[in-house]
């Protein structure tokens, strides 16, 4: 097999940090026809919004980037596909900044429906999140400009929040620099992960309309479960079990998965010198998949989750839900190895290569022997000291329940959809402690806008800062946050079709 070219992000240490010092924030992209631009509506809390983000840091660099959705064609590696990406490619240019700095997105919709851009993870000023009702969605035609500071540094990403537009590729990566981290590490890739149908099997809004129409009693008696009946003509097939997971592995079996982008035999290359310490930065942009990631022949050394510092830990493989991510440091050895993100329930994978020296490409059914091995998830990792919340006791007390209708394919918080919410309610300045109880046979990642939550252990320590966490079937997980970011906030499933089904509420500031 010929590698592909090198379509990843690959950037050297020095070359990222001298781009970001000159404002090189991203990418203009094609624009559209002007249309009037839709009004922010007045914020939530709108003076305690403003407070906000007058407190957050502010170095006084503004990055700008151009950005417009729109439907393209776009090499998937061999497999050309009509779709719908930021740009013409998936994932999207990264935008970069540095913490402090202003970052102003001007979006032109380019599109025949409407969208937004949620930032995914950034504790962003509420009326930029990219939500309605927080913020507009923005019509065909149509231009808007989001401008917010960012506050944390680490890994995070965008992507629409309009019906299934999170199953298609209009997504990229979004880094976030400290400059004055020590970074101990010589080179860095992001590697983006996704499960793949539209321009190859049924699009989304057909798999949604069968998953509705058949329900949940037709799938296997697993309460929302993989095995989809008479699906198989669709690209869907009957998903295996995960231990890992503590179910299926998802809804949909996708006809393909992907890394930055590219089929598994077109597979992106990294290149390295051997010896090199690289940085690695994983996110899952999937929409139903999980993703159990490991390169062969390689220890990893997780040091982020979720864009902020955890303990750091040695591990063979990590398992991602959608939404999540994790920032780990290998050090290379010489050859060639498969970067391997198996579709964790699904018997299918997603696969990058890297090359430091000579090596023969593996088959394409390899399977790196570090799966069997040490396999990261949240109950693995512990908080960093440096971003341990405060020590407390809360002072309110949360509880998302998770439900389903075994009916139909409805999902649900607390047994109401989302057009149905009772809001979540805090004051600003409170601790808070949030408890997900899943009482479906399904795994869901339940995703936080605008905060960072701590995963409170089974023993009452601190786990890792997170913004997305995966809840297992018939179990229970507290969080422990600080309402510091007034507004009006959303929390779902970021399984895109639970969300578009109704397994989303919201978090309200009173007063």
């Amino acid at each position: 097999m010929t590698d592909a070219p090198d379509t990843g992000f690959t950037l050297d240490r020095r070359a990222f940090l001298t781009a970001a010092a000159a404002g090189l924030g991203g990418v203009a992209l094609a624009a559209c026809t002007r249309s009037p631009s839709p009004r922010a509506p007045t914020p939530v809390n709108g003076n305690a919004v403003s407070v906000a983000e007058a407190a957050r840091p502010h170095t006084g660099r503004t990055v700008d980037v151009a950005v417009s959705p729109q439907a393209t064609d776009v090499d998937l590696g061999g497999v050309q596909v009509r779709t719908l990406a930021y740009g013409n490619t998936i994932p999207g240019p990264v935008i970069r900044a540095n913490v402090g700095d202003d970052v102003v997105v001007t979006l032109t919709n380019g599109l025949d429906h409407d969208t937004s851009v949620h930032w995914h993870g950034i504790a962003l000023r509420n009326d930029m999140d990219g939500v309605e009702p927080a913020s507009p969605n923005i019509g065909p035609g149509q231009q808007f400009t989001y401008r917010f500071s960012v506050p944390h540094s680490g890994t995070y990403w965008a992507h629409p929040h309009v019906g299934l537009d999170t199953d298609y590729g209009l997504y990229l990566p979004v880094i976030v620099d400290d400059p004055n981290e020590p970074g101990d590490y010589d080179a860095e890739w992001i590697v983006v992960l996704d499960d793949w149908t539209d321009g190859i099997g049924p699009g989304p809004e057909q798999i949604f309309a069968k998953l509705q129409s058949d329900g949940m009693g037709s799938m296997g008696g697993s309460g929302g479960m993989g095995n989809m009946p008479g699906m198989g003509a669709m690209g869907h097939g009957s998903a295996r079990s995960s231990a890992l997971l503590g179910a299926d592995g998802g809804d949909v079996e996708y006809p393909y998965y992907l890394i930055n982008g590219r089929i598994p035999s077109a597979a992106t290359t990294f290149t390295a010198i051997p010896g090199q310490r690289v940085r690695i930065r994983i996110i899952n942009a999937g929409a139903d998949t999980a993703f159990r990631i490991a390169l062969a022949e390689h220890t990893m050394t997780v040091t982020h989750a979720d864009g902020y510092p955890v303990a750091p830990v040695d591990v063979d493989a990590l398992l991602l839900g959608m939404g999540e991510r994790y920032d780990v440091i290998v050090t290379v050895k010489d050859g060639l190895f498969p970067l391997v993100a198996a579709a964790e329930g699904k018997n299918a994978q997603a696969r990058a290569l890297l090359r430091t020296g000579a090596g023969a490409v593996p088959d394409s059914a390899f399977v790196p022997r570090e799966f069997s091995g040490r396999v990261g998830t949240v109950d693995t990792f512990v908080v960093a000291d440096s971003v341990l919340l405060p020590p407390g006791r809360p002072q309110v007390n949360l509880a998302a329940n998770l439900g389903a209708s075994m009916m139909d394919y409805n999902w649900t918080i607390n047994g109401r959809p989302y057009d149905q919410a009772e809001p979540l309610t805090v004051r600003q300045g409170q601790r808070a402690r949030l408890t997900f109880t899943n009482m479906t046979m399904m795994w869901h990642p339940m995703h936080l806008h605008g905060h960072t939550f701590q995963v409170v252990k089974p023993d009452g320590a601190a786990g890792p800062r997170k913004d997305t966490v995966m809840v297992l079937p018939m179990r229970s997980l507290a969080v422990d946050l600080i309402a510091d970011n007034p507004g009006d906030w959303m929390l779902h499933c970021h399984n895109g079709y639970h969300q578009e089904s109704g397994m989303m509420t919201r978090l309200e500031y009173a007063g």
